[in-house]
């Protein structure tokens, strides 16, 4: 592999966003790729698997001080994270020690909806505060946001095995469900990427990407005919106010506040904050994100291939387990 192409080290890269984006990127056949890996994840199977792909191995930690961070951000180009939610905060020294170590563009771990004023949802308010971070330190930058993944939007039909429990969020609108929201297919995500971080006019923006925007009426509709469910899938139907979202993510920050390791508690809370950041507000949306300031990937990139929900309903209603689109293992 020629050394001559950039060098893009990806934190998070054995996950399922930093895996797209590391496909992406060897697909392109534009960069070199290096993954942040833990020591004692260096011989795990999905450490071995970025291995035998071409992905250069470098052990470090999230956790490490800016000094360490320079010496494993030698030579490295652009850097992104993906790192999980929960260690959003723990990005600062390693985005200190890019700026130090000359790197050219360090992508944060966002790749949700469009970024407003903060007081949304306490992952809102910490994906802004990062990007707060960079700006107050000069790190040049590119913000990549995607909308709601397709994945987690249409209705669980009713052969699956998932729990009533499980499948009744997605069968659940908001504010009666009329509000567009802009779609992406994950595994695009990384095409985008590869074109993003290589484009110069990028630099120091944040990008919207999204394929599609469709409403939650939309997605049942799709999702009741597409599966051949129907009525019977219609009649599992339920709206919810903005009173009972914004009392559900109370509860689940409550819980969380008593128990820090209540993961399910967690997601609980952000889905629901994004509920009402997306269907209530109406802030996942094309309008919104330009007057934020985002570019729009569909126009800088046009050539780039779209999947729309209706084409995606396709795949999904054909998988022999729908609900594993949304993590349900059936333990």
């Amino acid at each position: 592999m020629s050394t001559s192409k950039p060098l893009v080290l990806v934190l998070g890269a054995t996950g399922k966003t930093g895996g797209i984006i590391v496909k992406g990127l060897l697909a392109s056949g534009d960069f070199r790729v290096a993954a942040l890996v833990r020591s004692a994840s260096a011989s795990k199977s999905a450490t071995e698997k970025l291995r035998s792909s071409g992905v250069e191995i470098r052990l470090g930690d999230l956790e490490d001080s800016v000094e360490t961070h320079k010496a494993t951000l030698a030579g490295v180009d652009v850097l992104i994270s993906t790192v999980i939610a929960t260690a959003g905060p723990k990005q600062k020294n390693i985005l200190l020690a890019a700026k130090e170590a000359g790197v050219k563009r360090v992508v944060p771990s966002d790749f949700g909806t469009p970024l407003g004023p903060k007081g949304i949802g306490e992952l809102h308010d910490q994906k802004i505060a990062i990007r707060d971070f960079i700006k107050e330190h000069d790190i040049p930058h590119t913000f990549i946001d995607v909308g709601w993944w397709m994945q987690l939007y249409l209705p669980i039909p009713l052969r699956s095995n998932a729990p009533l429990e499980f499948r009744s969020l997605t069968y659940r609108f908001a504010g009666g469900g009329t509000t567009p929201i802009l779609l992406t297919y994950n595994d695009h995500i990384g095409t985008f990427v590869a074109r993003i971080i290589s484009d110069p006019r990028t630099l120091n923006q944040a990008v919207i990407v999204w394929e599609d925007a469709a409403s939650q009426l939309d997605a049942q509709e799709i999702g009741a005919r597409v599966s051949g469910d129907g009525e019977k899938l219609k009649e599992l139907y339920t709206n919810a106010t903005v009173e009972e979202i914004l009392q559900a993510a109370a509860a689940a920050k409550e819980k969380l506040a008593q128990d820090p390791t209540d993961y399910f508690a967690y997601v609980m809370q952000s889905w629901n904050e994004y509920t009402y950041s997306m269907h209530i507000l109406g802030e996942n949306t094309l309008e919104n994100a330009k007057r934020l300031g985002y570019l729009d990937a569909r126009d800088l990139y046009p050539d780039v291939p779209t999947t729309t929900l209706e084409e995606y309903a396709k795949e999904f209603y054909a998988m022999e387990e729908p609900a594993a689109a949304y993590g349900y293992t059936g333990k």
